[in-house]
């Protein structure tokens, strides 16, 4: 089983410590506050509530082991954003509550470095920010127009701006660099030293974890596994992609496959050459994401989404290892970075992240009925997890703080579409999108289909 976890990723074959699994449940049980899911936004959380009340009796339920989903497999981008943007949080509260929401998710990525320290958990945390480069005309254009209406709305050059070609070529030496945005409230990090990291800060305040234990359904009051029924005032569903393997929650959340792969650690000349000094994470601005960071121990480490919506939201173990898609990548990242072309690639993964039909992160709360959940972060939930953590631990215990009237609180979902509509469209708009952003780079003008195609797709 140690093995099995070790090959998920990168981060979990190179874990210094031991991935022997925790006991599952062992019967009946009765705790104050029962958390479904074993990754960030469940030992947040927890985290958080047994700082706030350490007499609460706490149990975190984990199907896996701890870091086996999205916070054990994903980039590394510890970045202080929401795919939900400001406005569509100022539609259901104001302006200045949705910017007030964008800038709690800047303070928690330092929010995820006071802990690491304090706690002692060496991820490789490096706050050097976010730089994502311009690489074809329409890139440049949507850009500029992005950080003109985020200083409309209060966003500071402190906390984004535009960087020239020269600037921009200076931190991330890649191909055809036009320009770019630097976003400075992110940093990388080792997702699952974090995890894990996280989860050994948790029981040494007393929170109780179980591995290997299926939740087979949550109700007020309960959550029911195999094992045993866990009774609690409070259950806080943090299932995040795999949402959809609980009773009811098929058309919540989509899982949708991100892989990555990581080169062999490279040579200090490697880097004079292609920058990443501070360890900025880094991507471009094309429709089909694409995302790296530079290791601790000076590695390339990129991914994007490279693999088809599986029908009926299933979740395929076959589909993380994926030949074409991963040559892809291996492809677009000496794109970037041509002098990276002889390095040996020596890690290939994948695995799924969750989204919800209109895209925007929430955090649902009923004290009356006993039932929480937080999520939806489509990609960028390691920051985000920190904020949904602190922020049900707040409510949970009734702690009066600036985040519990922020305005992702209570958002309700639509469902996704019946399949088979929901299969064609995604399929069909990941394929669109795809070939935008060929058009784009051949013609240097903006598809106009493909920007509406985006935000339908967003809901």
């Amino acid at each position: 089983m140690t093995a099995a976890l070790r090959s998920r990723s990168l981060w979990l074959d190179t874990y210094p410590g031991s991935l022997l699994p925790r006991p599952p449940l062992a019967g009946d049980t009765e705790v104050d506050v029962a958390i479904v899911g074993g990754g960030y936004t469940g030992l947040w959380t927890a985290y958080y509530l047994a700082l706030l009340d350490p007499t609460l009796r706490i149990l975190v339920i984990e199907k896996e082991q701890v870091g086996f989903g999205a916070s054990g497999r994903n980039g590394g981008w510890c970045v202080g954003e929401l795919a939900g943007s400001i406005h569509r949080y100022a539609k259901v509260s104001s302006l200045d509550a949705g910017l007030r929401l964008w800038r709690a998710a800047f303070d928690a990525v330092d929010e995820v470095g006071r802990v690491v320290a304090a706690e002692d958990i060496r991820c490789g945390y490096a706050k050097g920010g976010t730089v994502r480069v311009a690489r074809n005309r329409p890139q440049l254009d949507r850009q500029r127009a992005e950080i003109d209406e985020l200083r409309e709305l209060g966003i500071t050059a402190d906390e984004l701006r535009m960087m020239s070609a020269e600037e921009a070529r200076s931190s991330v030496n890649a191909t055809k660099v036009l320009g770019g945005i630097f976003h400075a409230p992110s940093a990388a990090l080792d997702p699952a030293r974090l995890v894990r990291g996280l989860a050994d800060a948790c029981e040494r305040r007393g929170v109780m974890i179980v591995e290997g234990t299926v939740a087979t359904g949550l109700s007020t009051g309960a959550v029911t596994t195999p094992h045993g029924t866990v009774k609690a005032e409070m259950v806080v569903r943090a299932t995040e992609a795999y949402t959809r393997d609980l009773p009811g929650e098929r058309r919540t959340m989509i899982p949708v496959y991100s892989l990555m792969i990581a080169t062999e650690p490279l040579a200090p000349g490697v880097f004079d050459e292609i920058g990443l000094a501070q360890r900025p994470t880094f991507a471009d601005d094309r429709y089909m994401v694409i995302y790296g960071q530079r290791t601790e121990d000076n590695r390339l480490a990129f991914g994007g989404r490279g693999v088809p919506y599986a029908f009926g939201s299933r979740i395929l173990p076959k589909m993380e290892h994926n030949e074409r898609a991963h040559r892809e990548m291996r492809e677009n990242l000496v794109d970037l970075f041509p002098v990276i072309e002889s390095a040996a690639i020596t890690h290939r993964w994948g695995g799924v992240l969750g989204i919800p039909r209109d895209w925007t992160p929430a955090i649902q709360f009923d004290r009356e009925g006993g039932m929480a959940s937080a999520g939806g972060y489509v990609g960028e939930g390691v920051a985000a997890a920190n904020l949904a953590g602190r922020t049900l631990a707040d409510l949970i215990t009734g702690t009066a703080s600036e985040r519990t009237d922020l305005p992702w609180i209570g958002i309700d979902w639509p469902l996704w579409e019946p399949e088979p509509l929901r299969f064609a469209a995604i399929r069909a708009s990941r394929a669109f999108l795809g070939f935008a952003d060929l058009q784009e780079n051949r013609t240097q003008r903006e598809s106009k289909l493909a920007v509406k195609l985006a935000s339908f797709v967003r809901g």
